[in-house]
């Protein structure tokens, strides 16, 4: 056994190296999230809409991972807004664009019915 003490080496240098590294990742999330955004479709204002009625009959998370509380009246008019939609689209939707939008207006009505307990009214 040797009474020499272990040798320590301190890299001074780890900061400019950490600093390097977080400035490589942020470039790199930076060019990831700049690519371009796609075309704008009828079915995503659609599936905006319907995520709209989706929040206000509380079935959705908020960013503390709480449930939001429901707001029915704000889920019947995000449901009007859509079946407006349907009736200033009539005959100029693709088939497929006319049943994604029948489809989930009928599932949201349904969620609707069923949210307010069968009731006509909203609470």
């Amino acid at each position: 056994m040797t009474d020499e003490a272990p040798k320590i080496h301190i890299d001074d240098d780890w900061k400019s190296e950490a600093a390097a590294e977080k400035e490589r990742l942020a470039n790199e999330v930076e060019t990831r999230d700049s690519g371009p955004i796609p075309a704008p479709t009828f079915v995503e204002i659609v599936q905006t809409l319907a995520m709209q009625v989706m929040v206000g009959l509380g079935g959705m998370q908020g960013p503390n991972g709480q449930p939001i509380p429901p707001n029915h009246d704000l889920a019947k008019h995000f449901i009007d807004m859509l079946d407006v939609l349907e009736k200033k689209t009539k005959g100029n939707l693709d088939q497929d664009e006319q049943t994604i939008l029948d489809t989930t207006l009928h599932q949201l009505r349904m969620a609707y019915v069923e949210a307010i307990g069968g009731h006509g009214a909203a609470r």
